[in-house]
């Protein structure tokens, strides 16, 4: 019951008129940066930080969350009207949203992503403020035997249901490690495949 309480709280200070006037300016210009190729959420963030230095923190906080928001709803218009996603996120938004925007189906198209952009933000935004304790606790008992299950889960999944055949998509994932293990670790600074 703890966590209903500072969910409920949450809200009263985040449902101010203020905050919804923020959120609202973040949401318009993070959609207006989100739309542009190659600008997704993240780097809307990064170029909207100046605008923060003068709000209180949970004004600047409303205001990422909606720009941050905002910029996936942008990245989702470009994926659907010009089939080019502006990052990974709105890459599934090209398969259906661009194919109703030929047929001459684009605000319904662009109203779907819409109403599931918000209806899975709110969802999950609460979803965490329940289970975040659990999945922090899940985490620390995350070992390098896990992380590397995980990431050659990512790997193979990402790699099937990017291609059309599966030996085309693992050629691919093969190629793109190889050429990833050239050069020097970013974390310990010590040369890779020093032997070769």
């Amino acid at each position: 019951m703890d966590s209903l309480s500072m969910l409920m709280e949450g809200f009263a200070g985040a449902l101010t008129p203020a905050n919804l006037f923020w959120v609202v300016i973040g949401c318009l210009l993070g959609t207006a940066v989100g739309v542009m190729p190659g600008l997704g959420s993240s780097m809307a963030v990064a170029l909207l930080l100046p605008m923060t230095f003068a709000l209180d923190p949970t004004a600047a906080f409303i205001l990422f969350a909606g720009v941050y928001f905002g910029g996936l709803f942008g990245d989702s218009t470009m994926a659907i009207l010009m089939n080019t996603p502006g990052q990974a996120s709105a890459i599934a938004s090209t398969f259906e949203g661009h194919k109703m925007a030929l047929a001459g189906r684009a605000p319904q198209a662009l109203a779907t992503a819409a109403i599931g952009a918000f209806v899975g933000g709110f969802i999950a935004s609460v979803v965490v403020v329940f289970f975040a304790p659990t999945l922090a606790e899940l985490s620390t008992n995350f070992g390098p035997a896990e992380y590397f299950a995980l990431a050659l889960f990512a790997f193979i999944a990402t790699s099937s249901v990017v291609s059309e055949s599966v030996s085309k998509g693992l050629a691919s994932l093969v190629l793109g490690l190889g050429i990833a293990t050239v050069g020097i670790d970013a974390v310990t600074g010590t040369q890779r495949i020093a032997n070769w």
